[in-house]
């Protein structure tokens, strides 16, 4: 007898059916074709042993499974219980009228409950494209799965219960989940607060331009003088997620397993700080089995890299496709996954080794010989995807002992949001641009109108202040930025002498000042 059971198989985001197909004849051998991995070889042990310790009898038969399309790779646990289920069905322990209404996936444990999988929400995004009625997963996985509306998706605890439901002999209710409404309840309190940091005006005006803008922003300064500080507190101040960039994070969080406990949707931007001597696979994703790394786990947020110098520099050059492509394609022998990676990148960095160059409190012996190759551990091209470079100094302590509190991080915050709005209104036809950071050369050109005075300002700073022919663009977008905080359709000549002096490492005087 020949069955059927419906799975997915999850490479990157692509999310392909396999239907595993089960035949049972008489003798004693077991196949398993397919190309399966490892992990899928494995299952018909812990099929057995999960099977036979819950009153079932894994049959001793001449049983042949295959999982089509037989040419496409299939990896980890997530088939043992389409795989178990085919074999009950095939012995006739299991009535067949609904196996080919729903999609099946999970891990069996020795005992038959099943454990959580990763991917659980694009896989219930593809069933309800495929016309499934519904879709059964571990239990830990129904809140994830179940944000998908018009899908069926029932959370189930065991091998049992799996069974009683196609045999109908217990009734089972599948789980109902309001995404519009638990989305909207998503807090916009944080911990974090921009009211908490004593002086550093400036640095905060440029994590507000940054924030508006969408820009990537470096700050540099010695220890101590609260770099780290101000980037943890930046989620605070940007926009908050929308719902079909919340369900696009998630997932990501879904594939990569990377949803906390009980988590079905992730409802703030993520802020991701990778430590300096983390691998190029760990950041920009990879591994055997591509997985999503550091880079994608920080789409739609930020990314941050403190003590930027001291990540390995072929670490860092990896960053500059993802930076202006947004995507990374991972290619194999067989094929290619691609995650995005719209994420905000926020670094720091000491301005010598010693890290106290330009610190009016403490005497740096180092050379400019020893500082320029300190700073050439960074990248033109690096520097060039990095529209913001701000110059950070320690606070005093006038300043420090003073009581009373800063801006909160609540009103810039909505200085921030009416700056978006208006970009949001300017880039409605363009698809795939949110914010002044991703224009082009070409949008740049329409969007950023220059007076004479303006350009009278931007040539004579190029000249004066040696600034590289490649601060050019970015200056316009972050002085169209600037104008847009403040509401004003033209830019000023105060909106680029802003911009301007947020290329502090474009100046080619740096190492000698």
């Amino acid at each position: 007898m020949i069955t059927k059971t419906y799975t997915a198989a999850v490479n990157g985001l692509e999310v392909t059916e396999v239907t595993v197909e089960v035949s049972i004849s008489k003798g004693v051998q077991f196949h398993l074709t397919g190309l399966g991995d490892e992990a899928v070889r494995e299952s018909k042990d812990r099929i057995n042993a999960a099977l036979n310790n819950n009153g079932f009898h894994f049959p001793i038969a001449a049983i042949t499974i295959n999982m089509a399309p037989a040419d496409l790779r299939k990896e980890g646990s997530s088939f043992d219980l389409p795989l178990a289920i085919g074999i009950l069905a095939a012995n006739n322990n299991l009535n067949t009228e609904k196996l080919d209404k729903y999609m099946l996936v999970g891990e069996l444990s020795l005992d038959g409950k099943l454990q959580p999988i990763k991917g659980a929400l694009p896989i219930s995004i593809k069933a309800r494209a495929l016309h499934y009625k519904g879709l059964i997963v571990p239990k830990q996985n129904v809140k994830e799965a179940a944000i998908v509306n018009n899908l069926e998706v029932y959370g189930l605890e065991n091998i049992t219960q799996v069974v009683d439901f196609f045999n109908d002999t217990k009734s089972f209710e599948p789980y109902v989940f309001d995404t519009r409404t638990e989305f909207n309840k998503k807090s916009d309190e944080y911990d974090l607060d921009f009211a908490d940091v004593k002086g550093q005006d400036n640095v905060k005006r440029a994590l507000e331009v940054a924030a508006a803008g969408g820009h990537n922003l470096i700050m540099i300064g010695p220890p101590g003088s609260g770099k780290s500080m101000m980037a943890k507190r930046l989620p605070s101040i940007l926009p908050p997620l929308t719902i079909a960039e919340s369900l696009e994070t998630t997932m990501i969080h879904s594939v990569a397993g990377k949803l906390s406990k009980g988590s079905a949707l992730i409802k703030e931007r993520p802020f991701r700080s990778p430590h300096h001597t983390i691998t190029e696979t760990a950041l920009v994703g990879g591994g055997s089995t591509p997985m999503p790394g550091e880079i994608s786990l920080a789409h739609n947020g930020i990314l941050f890299c403190d003590e930027l110098p001291e990540f390995n520099k072929h670490t860092l050059e990896v960053l500059r496709q993802p930076l202006e492509d947004r995507t990374i394609t991972i290619s194999r022998a067989k094929y290619t996954a691609q995650f995005p990676c719209n994420f905000q990148f926020i670094a720091s960095m000491n301005p010598c080794p010693c890290g106290y160059y330009g610190d009016p409190t403490h005497h740096c012996n180092c050379t400019p010989g020893q500082i320029q190759k300190y700073m050439n551990k960074i990248s033109g091209p690096l520097l060039d995807r990095i529209d913001i470079q701000v110059n950070i100094l320690p606070v005093p302590f006038s300043e420090l002992s003073n009581t009373k509190k800063g801006e909160s991080s609540e009103v810039i915050r909505k200085r921030v949001i009416k700056a978006r709005e208006i970009q949001n209104i300017r880039f409605k036809d363009i698809k795939g641009i949110h914010c002044n950071a991703q224009m082009t050369e070409h949008m740049t050109e329409k969007y950023v109108k220059l007076d004479d005075s303006c350009l009278s300002l931007l040539h004579m700073a190029i000249d004066k202040l040696s600034l590289s022919a490649r601060a050019y663009t970015r200056i316009l977008k972050v002085s169209r930025t600037i104008a847009d905080l403040e509401g004003s359709e033209n830019i000023k000549s105060e909106h680029i002498a802003e911009a301007i002096q947020y290329r502090e490492l474009d100046r080619g005087d740096w190492a000698e000042r």
